[in-house]
């Protein structure tokens, strides 16, 4: 059987952790920009790429 890779995790900076704990604490309300922001994070760290069957 083959071994998987071992890349290293992508990781959610700092800054876009800070807001998402923002805005789930609810002590700001999430804009259209932090929300396209969160997205983006996710985004970039699906490892998949696209939607599973």
């Amino acid at each position: 059987m083959a071994k998987k890779s071992s890349s290293p995790k992508k990781q959610s900076s700092s800054k876009v952790s800070t807001l998402a704990g923002k805005i789930l604490s609810g002590s700001k309300k999430a804009t259209v920009a932090d929300s396209k922001k969160l997205a983006a994070s996710v985004l970039s760290q699906d490892e998949t790429k696209g939607q599973k069957k």
